[in-house]
């Protein structure tokens, strides 16, 4: 080679690791009481880490969704082909169990497990986690409507993938997704105008007419849709294929050209007279899918952690490789405190997420910690989201220009990461559920109190300040809020649970508030090695 093409000081790929050999995440799931799925998460992440499924995803995401409306001879179909890249992360995902799987498995810890294998699974390819979430969340929201949970729950908790359109009774695995919002409203539910007509046939079969607005994953077996009923806005099941074998009316008009999450088609479906099954009452439809709702919020709190944690390991992988002025990155004091912070931030994540997901395996039989699920996914929701976009950009800078290319990852790192904040209820939805919680659900409130305060007299004193503002909250002040109360609870985990070096972090900087507006700006006396020690191994085989 001439001497101009010489390549050194370049870092080598992140392939070949175990993307599960993360302190915070492993520590959480024995804590959380899933420490029996420890060697599995292991497995999951050693996958994760391979070339095999980095190709996949890279494949996913340069093959993108295609529409077929009909077929060679005209025959209407509203097909999506995937790339097979995109099928095999799916098969993974099923096979693991982080569909619907955990609701058939009676151990202690199962939807503990399930989450953990989530973030580590996501953090090869994002987009296909939408119809594993939207499976998974999916079964709750069935228990309004015994027969119809009966007929397809062994399907969508099965651990077979088993893709192509075929009667959902007959198949061995089902993926399942949701038809909730209009052009018209968007996240205003109410006001969809999919109007339902009683079959006559049986009274618990509609004939839906509509458009829907933003369906994902639109070769799900089956989907639940909001239309509007006689009595009111009201939960209906549509089959992509009818018991008898005839394709149920979905026609797919396009597919939205979205800004990241390309990997997975989000489509607008179209309905005319198309069969549907009520699940629960007339009237009740926001009702029915409020635990659907909490689930897939649960989700979004797991995948931007996954993204924060994708996106940081990247960065200290590049920083332990890369030198510069006669040292390697991770020795430069100011790269040191960024990846610092950097850890600081999504440490606290992984401990939020990973409580929100022990409250989900408790809260059938515990009714505090179902009191705390609703009020700590409302704020997880909207503040690990949130924190995933700045996360992923600083991480990207740490990699300088390299991070700028499409090779290095981080571009679809970055890509995905506002996705989260916006499915299932933007910032401001959250934030204004909160006040709705604390208005109507008392218990909710108390259980927080138990969970943040008598750990550490700073959290406390900074809760002080938000019960100043719980006695007559404001709408306008709903944000404010929110991010308040999920930093103290943050704070509060990270004491409980965390080394004190990693507690005094985030307490010192996030809680007090001796913090800058950018990444890096940790009080000074932070222990840095101990953040650094956290940070996720990138130790590769190749």
């Amino acid at each position: 080679m001439p001497a101009t093409h010489e390549v050194t000081n370049q870092v080598p790929d992140l392939v070949g690791h175990d993307v599960a050999a993360d302190p915070p995440l492993l520590e959480a799931l024995e804590r959380e009481g899933a420490g029996w799925y420890r060697d599995e998460l292991h497995a999951v992440g050693r996958l994760a880490g391979s070339a095999t499924a980095q190709a996949w995803a890279d494949a996913a995401h340069r093959h993108e969704p295609r529409l077929r409306t009909h077929d060679r001879v005209g025959h209407r179909i509203d097909e999506v082909d995937y790339d097979p890249g995109y099928q095999e992360l799916t098969r993974v995902a099923v096979e693991h169990g982080f569909a619907g799987a955990a609701w058939a498995d009676d151990r202690p810890g199962a939807h503990v497990a399930r989450a953990a294998g989530y973030v580590t699974w996501s953090q090869v390819e994002a987009g296909h986690g939408c119809p594993i979430t939207m499976t998974y969340a999916v079964l709750p929201a069935l228990r309004a409507a015994p027969e119809l949970l009966a007929q397809y729950g062994p399907g969508l908790t099965s651990r077979v993938h088993d893709p192509g359109l075929r009667v959902p009774t007959t198949k061995r695995g089902l993926l399942a997704g949701m038809g909730m919002t209009e052009k018209q409203g968007g996240s205003d539910v109410r006001t969809n105008t999919t109007v339902a007509r009683p079959d006559g046939s049986d009274d618990t079969v509609y004939r839906l007419t509509g458009h829907k607005w933003f369906t994902s994953a639109p070769m799900c077996d089956l989907f639940l849709v909001l239309a509007q009923a006689p009595g009111g806005l009201t939960c209906f099941l549509v089959p992509r294929v009818l018991p008898d074998g005839t394709r149920n009316t979905f026609r797919i008009q396009r597919l939205k050209d979205k800004l990241g999450n390309r990997s997975n088609a989000s489509s607008e479906p179209e309905f005319e007279d198309t069969v549907a099954w009520r699940v629960g009452d007339e009237g009740r439809g926001v009702r029915t899918i409020i635990e659907m709702v909490a689930c897939t919020r649960l989700d979004t709190a797991l995948g931007s952690t996954a993204g924060m944690r994708a996106a940081v390991s990247r960065a200290a992988h590049h920083a332990r490789y890369r030198s510069a002025f006669g040292r390697t990155l991770i020795e430069q004091p100011l790269m040191r405190e960024v990846l610092a912070d950097l850890a600081c931030e999504s440490e606290g994540a992984v401990a939020l997420a990973m409580r929100l997901a022990g409250a989900q395996d408790r809260a059938a039989g515990d009714p505090r910690e179902a009191a705390f699920r609703r009020i700590g996914v409302t704020l997880g929701k909207y503040w690990i989201c949130k924190r995933q976009t700045a996360v992923v950009g600083e991480a990207l800078e740490c990699l300088g220009g390299n991070g700028y290319v499409e090779e290095s990852g981080m571009p679809r790192l970055f890509r995905e990461a506002p996705l989260n904040s916006i499915w299932e209820g933007s910032g401001n939805v959250n934030a204004l559920d909160l006040l709705r919680l604390l208005a109507r659900e008392p218990a909710t409130l108390e259980a927080y109190r138990e969970e943040v305060l008598g750990v550490d007299d700073r959290v406390d004193a900074g809760f002080k300040d938000v019960e100043a503002e719980l006695g007559a909250p404001e709408e306008r002040g709903a944000r404010r809020l929110a991010e308040r109360m999920a930093v103290l609870l943050t704070g509060a985990l990270l004491v409980r649970h965390a080394p004190s070096a990693v507690a005094d972090a985030y307490v010192s900087s996030r809680v007090v508030g001796d913090h800058g507006h950018a990444f890096g700006t940790l009080p000074r006396g932070t222990d840095v090695d101990a953040l650094l020690a956290r940070l996720p191994e990138t130790e590769t085989s190749a």
